[in-house]
């Protein structure tokens, strides 16, 4: 199945950076646990979270995080 393609110039784009300036992020993910009694599941779950980080710092960028997640990561995010 092919991807969507997004209809933009990437030249009206502008970069994202991360609060010490640097440009490149690396994908990561948290994992969160959950009770099997909330999961509905035999044995507790574990849910992959996906997230960037900047590749110099290690934080978070916590503008991709879900946003009732975002106070939470705060200290490690930027």
């Amino acid at each position: 199945m092919d991807k969507p393609q997004l209809n933009v110039d990437l030249k009206s784009s502008t970069p994202l950076t991360s609060n010490d300036g640097n440009h490149i992020f690396a994908e990561g993910f948290i994992l969160r646990k959950v009770s099997k009694f909330l999961a509905g599941t035999p044995k507790d779950a574990v849910i992959p979270i996906p997230i960037f980080y900047d590749v110099v710092t290690g934080k978070i960028l916590l503008e991709m995080l879900p946003p009732e997640l975002r106070e939470e990561y705060k200290e490690i995010g930027c």
